[in-house]
């Protein structure tokens, strides 16, 4: 594959670390290593699919727009001095944090999200499934009515609409199933989501899409009555459907929005668990507009606790570079895509929550070596057709890409705003990569004229990678000084917002064609001059 690893290369030492460099020696060198690459040629790289525009999108949950208990982000303090779970679903309760509703009018905020527009606004999670919509201009009682966790006033929810008004986005949400939306054989009952679409409509702020509720295979945290079984679900589906097409004309049903299978995550002893399978044999169940999972390849050490040795739980800093950790993101993804084809054939798929870690992500979700997780999921998704990928959250806990406490960015969203800048719709077949460790995906670029953006992950935390380049571009690394760095650099320049939360101008650095080492642990989007013919096609239809 690499005939010509025993010519010179170019590498050159920052601080330690090597940076990635040029290393073209000749004529003949590059056509070597072109050749080698041939299947990778981005002149000729063909297409394989097309994404939704919204492609890349966040959650803001529910909780953080009403206030109430979340995950609380972790301290400094190392993870064998955590205190051991010993609460409901064997969760600490000081493991949660009492949090007053997310300022959404935050000038700031506003202008960090916008950045990542246009988007979709997952307003959504298991409080959602016990809110109470106050349909009148007042403030939230002291409690919520009897049957319902919580309560969303008008003034709030208006809130989230502005919110998504300025920053590009379109909302994505679900529906209350507690006790107090039923009546008394246990059956859902469909005022309250009929008030809150009617009101969403009339502040000019449509729904885009919504689930009918969040994480139906653990539908017992939504306070469903004693027994709740698929058969139930089809019952009150069958129920919701009429009402949100009647209600909400345009917008696009999403379901399951299952969670927890294909990858287990350890939790069904705690909870009963309603496998998707079961849900979707139910008369009408799985006749929606897309299909809709939620997936995360662990639970944080937060959730733990009696968790089988099976499960998929406290995955550790060594292991977040691992095929074994990365990879889950397709198994989870083959393991729905599968109940689709059979149940729901040749609709769309959309990922509407994922993260690092459920139950708010582990420590160190929050920095550098996240990133590449968070990357390697948008590309690995984007290749298999997955429409929209909905990450949880925006800035609440851990796994958010912008810190809650400062309103300062975390690693992964100058990685999602490097996606956002330079990758286009049409994804395109990038061939395979010169070794196990490096990662490679491609799309046509949104600089249009029929470049192409080719994003290289080097895992290898010891050893710098060689790729071959056919053309010039542009060339974007990303890098830290750890790990678990909270900072980043592009090109070796440290990257912040300004002082009222505008993002800089990403600036590529120019790249011959040739050879081109990737440093150990970097991440590089590239820029290709290519003219490629699908994605000159691709601009052409759009």
């Amino acid at each position: 594959m690499w005939p010509c690893y025993t010519s010179r290369t170019s590498r050159v030492q920052v601080d330690g670390m090597p940076k990635v460099s040029s290393g073209c020696v000749s004529v003949g060198l590059m056509l070597c290593v072109a050749s080698a690459m041939a299947q990778a040629d981005p002149h000729t790289m063909k297409a394989t699919g097309k994404v939704d525009p919204r492609f890349q999108s966040f959650n803001v949950e529910m909780v953080e727009v009403i206030g109430g208990r979340f995950w609380k982000p972790y301290a400094a303090t190392p993870v064998r001095d955590m205190p051991v779970p010993t609460g409901a679903f064997g969760i600490d309760p000081a493991l949660y944090e009492q949090r007053t509703p997310v300022d959404l009018s935050d000038p700031r905020l506003r202008k960090m999200a916008a950045a990542l527009g246009p988007t979709y606004l997952r307003v959504s999670g298991s409080w959602a499934n016990t809110v109470y919509f106050q349909d009148k201009d007042a403030p939230a009682p002291a409690k919520p009515p009897e049957g319902f966790g919580g309560v969303l006033t008008r003034a709030e929810w208006k809130g989230v609409a502005a919110f998504a008004k300025a920053i590009d986005a379109e909302i994505v949400t679900s529906f209350s199933v507690t006790a107090g939306t039923r009546d008394a054989s246990g059956a859902w009952q469909p005022q309250q989501a009929e008030a809150f679409l009617r009101y969403t409509k009339s502040i000019g702020a449509p729904i885009a899409a919504a689930e009918f509720f969040n994480e139906p295979t653990f539908a017992t945290i939504a306070n469903v009555p004693k027994g709740y079984d698929a058969q139930a679900y089809g019952r009150d589906f069958a129920t919701f459907k009429p009402v949100f097409r009647r209600e909400a004309p345009g917008a696009v049903l999403l379901g399951p929005g299952a969670v927890g299978e294909g990858v287990p995550l350890g939790v069904g002893g705690l909870m009963q668990m309603l496998p998707t399978a079961q849900l979707l044999q139910e008369p009408g169940a799985a006749e929606v507009d897309a299909f809709s999972y939620h997936f995360y390849p662990t639970v944080s050490e937060r959730c733990a606790a009696h968790a089988p040795a099976s499960a998929h739980i406290g995955t550790t800093p060594e292991a977040a570079l691992t095929d074994a950790f990365l990879e889950s993101t397709r198994t989870g993804e083959q393991f729905y895509a599968g109940l689709r084809d059979k149940y729901a054939s040749k609709k769309p798929i959309w990922l509407t929550e994922t993260g690092q870690a459920a139950c708010g992500g582990d420590r160190w979700a929050a920095t550098y070596l996240d990133s590449f997780r968070y990357l390697y999921q948008l590309g690995a998704m984007a290749k298999t057709n997955v429409q929209v990928v909905m990450h949880n959250t925006l800035d609440a806990s851990d796994y958010g890409i912008i810190n809650e406490k400062t309103l300062t960015p975390r690693p992964d969203y100058w990685a999602a705003l490097l996606w956002h800048q330079l990758m286009d719709r049409t994804v395109l077949d990038v061939g395979e990569a010169p070794s196990p460790n490096v990662k490679l995906f491609a799309q046509c670029s949104k600089a249009g004229k029929g470049d192409v953006t080719l994003l290289a992950l080097n895992l290898d935390r010891k050893q710098a990678h060689p790729i071959s380049l056919a053309e010039g571009g542009e060339r974007y690394t990303l890098t830290a000084a750890s790990l678990q760095a909270g900072s980043v650099d592009l090109n070796d320049k440290a990257l912040a917002v300004a002082e009222d939360g505008t993002a800089p101008t990403l600036q590529g650095a120019a790249v011959a064609r040739g050879r081109i080492e990737l440093a150990p642990v970097s991440i590089t989007f590239f820029q290709i001059h290519a003219r490629n013919r699908a994605c000159l096609a691709a601009s052409q239809s759009e």
